[in-house]
């Protein structure tokens, strides 16, 4: 009889950072992690989705309204501050770095907020098997690692059969939100999902407007100030068949 697997069959778009927490971050995920982290049961490996697991956005708020994911959160400024400026939506951040998850709680909590809950887990797989199809009216993903040397473009996690993955989870009409400073992982992101059949331009012209709900992080300025251009692009799904 084989020995189950303990890795995945394709490769993810992030290092694991299993860098230690400082005593405020392991503070903050003892006192906060029962108010705001969801424990995704696991497959084969420390950041997988079980198939069977599944986080239903009316269950975990206690109400049926607007439901925005966040992929690759950081340290949850963005996400910290859209749920707080919007009390009306509910928001998940799905991030695979524990010492920035905590920091999204520390920060959450500062700020009064209760309408956001975090996973650690890999991206592809909340969007493809821990949300229920067509749950989230919006999926945000600002700045992914752009794996910029050619031998590992292979690992960015938009790349052709994202555009299932992220089209299953986002309702006919929501929005799937991307930015990036990096052209050439631009250029990529554009043409895979110009090529999705899920999704249709929601802009004009070669990119979209910068989006206003997008906070300047410390990130972003980062970029600009090498004299990265921001691009940020914005694709509506379209109605199942």
């Amino acid at each position: 009889m084989p020995e189950p697997r303990t890795f995945r069959d394709h490769p993810v778009s992030f290092v694991r950072r299993s860098g230690r927490m400082s005593e405020g971050q392991e503070r903050a995920w003892a006192e906060l992690s029962p108010t705001y982290f969801f424990d995704v049961p696991r497959a084969v490996a420390s950041t997988s989705v079980h198939p069977d697991a599944r986080f239903v956005p009316a269950e975990e708020f206690g109400r049926d309204g607007r439901f925005v994911v966040e992929i690759g959160s950081g340290q949850g400024h963005a996400i910290v501050h859209a749920a707080s400026t919007h009390p009306d939506t509910d928001f998940l951040a799905v991030e695979v770095f524990r010492a920035g998850l905590a920091r999204t709680m520390l920060d959450a909590d500062a700020a009064g907020v209760r309408n956001l809950r975090l996973v650690e887990a890999n991206a592809p797989e909340v969007l493809d098997v821990l949300l229920p199809e067509a749950a989230a009216d919006e999926v945000w993903i600002f700045f992914s690692d752009p794996w910029h040397k050619k031998k590992h473009t292979k690992r960015r996690m938009i790349r052709p059969g994202f555009g299932a993955t992220a089209g299953r989870a986002l309702r006919d009409g929501g929005l799937l939100r991307l930015a990036t400073d990096w052209e050439d992982y631009a250029l990529q992101m554009r043409e895979v999902l110009d090529a999705a059949p899920e999704f249709e331009r929601a802009f004009d012209g070669d990119w979209a407007e910068r989006f206003d709900g997008r906070i300047m992080t410390a990130f972003e300025r980062k970029g600009i100030e090498k004299g990265r251009d921001i691009r940020d692009l914005v694709y509506r799904r379209v109605a199942r068949g």
